[in-house]
C-alpha cells in the first residue's frame, strides 16, 4: 500500500468515527432531555404524593372526629334514655313493656299496641296514663332536689313528643 491510499482509509476511518460520535453525541443529549423531563415529572408527582398525603390525613382526622362525635352523641342518646326510663319508672317494674311484643303507634297519639293482640289497647292506654301520672309526681319531686333539676316544660315537650 502506498501512503495515499493509507491516508484515504485512514481518512474514511476518521470520517466513520467523527459520524458515529456526533450520532453517539445527540443520542446522549436526547437521553439527558428525557432524564431531566422524567426527574421533573418524578418531582410533580412527589408534590402531588405529598399533598394526597396531607388530603388523607386531614380526611382521617375528620373520620376520626366524626366517630367520636357519633360515640357522644350515641351516649349522649343512651343517657338520655336511661333518664327518661328512670323517670318512666321502667326500673321499678321492668317488665311492665315487653319491647319486643310493644310498639308506639304514631296514628294514635300516646297509644301502644301490642302486635300479637289488639284488644289490650284500652289497658296499654291505663298503663300510659299512670306512667304519666308517676312522671309527672317525679317532675315535682325532683323540681325540689336541687341536685336533681329537671325543666319540666322540656320534659313536657318530650312526653308529648311521645304522644304524636
Amino acid at each position: 500500500m502506498t501512503n495515499q491510499e493509507t491516508i484515504t482509509k485512514l481518512n474514511e476511518a476518521l470520517n466513520t468515527l467523527i459520524k458515529a460520535y456526533e450520532e453517539l453525541q445527540n443520542e446522549n443529549t436526547l437521553l439527558e432531555e428525557k432524564i431531566d423531563n422524567l426527574n421533573k415529572d418524578k418531582k410533580e408527582l412527589e408534590v402531588k404524593v405529598t399533598s394526597l398525603e396531607d388530603k388523607n390525613r386531614n380526611l382521617e382526622d375528620n373520620v376520626n372526629e366524626l366517630n367520636d362525635s357519633t360515640e357522644k352523641q350515641n351516649n349522649n342518646i343512651n343517657s338520655m334514655l336511661g333518664k327518661i326510663e328512670n323517670l318512666l319508672g321502667s326500673k321499678k317494674n321492668p317488665n311492665k313493656y315487653e319491647k319486643d311484643n310493644n310498639k308506639f303507634d304514631s296514628r294514635e297519639k300516646g297509644t301502644f299496641i301490642k302486635e300479637e293482640d289488639n284488644s289490650k289497647n284500652s289497658s296499654l292506654d291505663q298503663i300510659l296514663e299512670e306512667e304519666i301520672d308517676n312522671t309527672s309526681a317525679n317532675f315535682r319531686e325532683s323540681s325540689s332536689n336541687s341536685e336533681n333539676k329537671i325543666d319540666l316544660n322540656r320534659m313536657a315537650s318530650l312526653l308529648n313528643g311521645f304522644n304524636n
